[in-house]
């Protein structure tokens, strides 16, 4: 069944955009190996990736007279299958990077194999690993210290002294939580609880409860999709009057279908594309993010609602910069010294514009955001509007 979804996935890109030869496979020059999740609970993240792959492919799908050949496969939201389907890759399709996975867990389990293969990982997850574990790895979506930053500002502007957490039980909630911890105490906020649950639970009724009793003055979560709706629906039910906040990783549409009224009114930081046309005009995100919704529009038929899309498109136009510079090396696609290359090109890319923000790279740091990658929105009857 994962070979057949493959094969369709395959030719289903390839068809789009009048890339299959006669024999059925690409002919192409370069290799990219792309992971997200189709099915399973992180799938509300990973089909608008999948999304914005074929928006990339429709902005630019060759480069320097070379075509670019999209190997595609299905994690099935499970870190186990995420490093075996990074290990096939590389292995047999011969791909010189990954771009994937749809969850933190996922990201991290091909992080390993990257780092064993000495292949390049450009993650669309938030996901960081420290030294040599990471020195094949680079991230994408904003780190959450940066955009926790911004919603602890506000919640110092707001008057808030007293914060509830709840996040899942794993590498993304551990992040969110660890930044909060951090931020907190400067704001004059004190962080009274850290509540966790895991992506496929059904309820988090006592944890909610256990929440409720403190009181706090606002409520903030370490989620993302569709489960990150779970805190949002039980607090309402329990009748909760404070401020409730997220992070970047709930600006999804499912997120809001699913929330719908309990969420109305909540706070999250996001990057620039979301309002891309509220943007001042000598902003260069501006431009590139409107590019990016004009390809996805051609790609997909509609325009694009959600965060995740963007950032694979982000990794696309990160590839594309990294590789042309690796090819100039004269290092051919497909051997260990091109991949050497490109990872040396990711790790010192320089203020290249994309929709999120505006990338910077070092070998020694997993994220190139700044201060140019955040805003903060607020969902107004389903829909994000900018916060001054």
């Amino acid at each position: 069944m994962k070979v057949l979804n493959r094969i369709r996935t395959l030719a289903a890109i390839a068809a789009g955009f009048g890339a299959l030869s006669a024999g059925g496979a690409w002919a192409a020059d370069l290799k990219v190996g792309f992971i997200t999740s189709l099915s399973g609970p992180v799938s509300s993240l990973g089909i608008p990736y999948e999304k914005g792959m074929k928006a990339a492919l429709a902005y630019k799908a060759d480069l320097g007279g070379r075509k670019i050949q999209l190997v595609q496969l299905d994690d099935a939201s499970d870190p186990t299958t995420a490093a075996r389907n990074a290990r096939k890759m590389i292995d047999e399709d011969k791909v010189d990077v990954i771009i994937g996975t749809a969850g933190s867990p996922g990201a991290l389990a091909i992080a390993g194999v990257a780092r064993e293969t000495k292949t390049p990982l450009i993650s669309i997850a938030n996901a960081n690993l420290p030294g040599e574990e990471g020195a094949w790895m680079v991230t994408v979506p904003q780190p959450a210290p940066l955009m926790l930053s911004a919603v602890v500002e506000h919640m110092k502007k707001s008057g808030v002294k007293t914060v509830g957490y709840i996040g899942f039980s794993d590498a993304w909630g551990d992040l969110v939580y660890d930044a909060l911890t951090k931020s907190a105490p400067a704001a004059g906020l004190k962080v009274v609880s850290n509540e966790r649950y895991a992506r496929g639970d059904a309820s988090v009724t006592g944890q909610v409860l256990k929440i409720a009793a403190l009181r706090p003055d606002a409520v903030i979560t370490g989620t993302s999709g569709t489960p990150g709706a779970l805190p949002y629906l039980a607090l309402a039910e329990r009748g909760y009057k404070g401020q409730i906040y997220g992070m970047h990783a709930l600006i999804n549409p499912d997120f809001v279908r699913v929330g719908g009224n309990a969420v109305n009114g909540l706070l999250a930081p996001t990057g620039p594309v979301i309002v891309a046309e509220q943007l001042p005009e000598s902003n260069p995100i501006r431009k590139v993010s409107m590019d990016f919704r004009a390809a996805y529009q051609k790609a997909n038929g509609a325009p694009p609602t959600d965060a995740f899309s963007a950032y694979t498109f982000d990794a696309w136009l990160l590839y594309l910069d990294a590789a042309q510079r690796a090819l100039a090396t004269k290092a051919e696609p497909g051997t260990p010294q091109f991949r050497v290359a490109l990872r040396d090109a990711i790790v010192s890319t320089k203020e290249l514009v994309g929709t999120h923000s505006v990338y910077n790279f070092k070998p020694t740091d997993r994220y190139g955001s700044d201060d140019r990658s955040r805003v903060v929105v607020k969902l107004d009857k389903g829909q994000w509007k900018l916060v001054p």
